[in-house]
């Protein structure tokens, strides 16, 4: 048989068995890609925890971290089709499949950290929320993501000329692709595991993430130019299959929804801290690190990913607009 018809078959055989009334408990299994100590990860762990007791047992879930369940795409896809119940995903490779998520990846699109959760919680939330649901995917709570910078291994980014000619590792994603073309750059997808390696043998000559990824994967001994440029900022969500979902009590969806939302009020307090510690961590490394004093430039340079962004999903300008004109 088909094996993505066989999971398929495996999702829905698992929501008809919640929607049976959990006779007896229900067994979930959780996607991270994150390694143990990271915050994500410990905020996965205390969200499974919290599954259990919120439902008294009727619900349990396992997660498995350091993507040891396949690639981010491919996790998307099992939670997708039921056959993983949960996933820890950035929203950055959710964007292909989601048009709305894809709206987050815009380069330059929220001023800052609090105000990228400002439209999460808001009605641009909601918009995107809509969007995945219709996917297969419900987000039950946003996890804190920082910003993502550029760095590399030959010189400080101060202007888009700065970029030109550099291989730069990054997401899956036309988007961020279309960024450093515009850049004068030369993109180059490739999986988070294969990136180390890639920068240590020269394959690319820089990438893109933020303070603990930059810090936790070993890249800074590899890249040791950061230069803050924040050029995305992009949630992490918790997520559910939505047939799943939709099969559970009510009662049962406000537990795991609460039980998410918890999580994420945690997961938020660490990343605080270990943003600050992977930065002084680096610094004390030697990482050469530059602020990059006028953004503008980098911003301009944006205009034509926006148009072809807007013109391939005209439906979508009202929620770019919302995001521009949320304080």
């Amino acid at each position: 048989m088909n094996q993505r018809l066989s999971q398929t078959l495996l999702g829905a055989a698992a929501a008809l068995t919640l929607a049976a009334g959990t006779v007896s408990a229900a067994e979930w299994r959780g996607w991270n890609i994150h390694v143990p100590g990271y915050p994500n990860t410990i905020a996965m762990d205390r969200f499974a925890e919290l599954v259990a007791e919120k439902t008294g047992g009727e619900i349990t879930l396992q997660m498995f971290h350091g993507g040891t369940l396949g690639s981010q795409p491919d996790a998307i896809e099992q939670v997708r089709i039921g056959a993983l119940e949960i996933g820890n995903f950035n929203l950055g490779p959710i964007g292909p499949v989601v048009p709305e998520a894809n709206v987050v990846s815009l380069p330059f699109i929220f001023k800052d950290v609090d105000h990228m959760f400002r439209v999460l919680e808001g009605e641009g939330g909601k918009m995107i929320a809509a969007g995945m649901e219709k996917k297969g995917l419900v987000p039950l709570a946003w996890y804190d993501a920082g910003a993502r910078s550029f760095y590399n291994s030959d010189h400080p980014i101060n202007s888009p000329e700065d970029v030109k000619g550099l291989k730069v590792r990054v997401m899956n994603n036309d988007l961020y692709s279309g960024m450093i073309q515009q850049l004068g750059g030369n993109p180059s997808p490739m999986a988070f595991a294969e990136v180390y390696q890639a920068l240590k043998t020269h394959v690319v000559d820089g990438a893109e993430n933020n303070w603990p990824s930059y810090e936790s994967t070993g890249h800074f001994e590899v890249a040791g130019f950061y230069s803050l440029s924040q050029h995305l900022i992009i949630p992490e969500c918790v997520c559910i299959n939505a047939d799943v979902y939709h099969a559970l009590t009510p009662e049962q969806q406000k537990a795991v929804r609460e039980a998410a939302e918890e999580s994420a009020v945690l997961q938020r307090k660490l990343w605080a801290e270990r943003e600050k510690a992977s930065r002084e961590k680096v610094e004390a490394a030697g990482v050469k690190i530059n602020l990059i004093s006028d953004k503008a430039p980098f911003q301009a340079a944006m205009g034509p990913v926006y148009e072809k962004f807007l013109a391939d999903n005209p439906d979508l300008r009202p929620l770019v607009e919302l995001i521009q004109a949320t304080p």
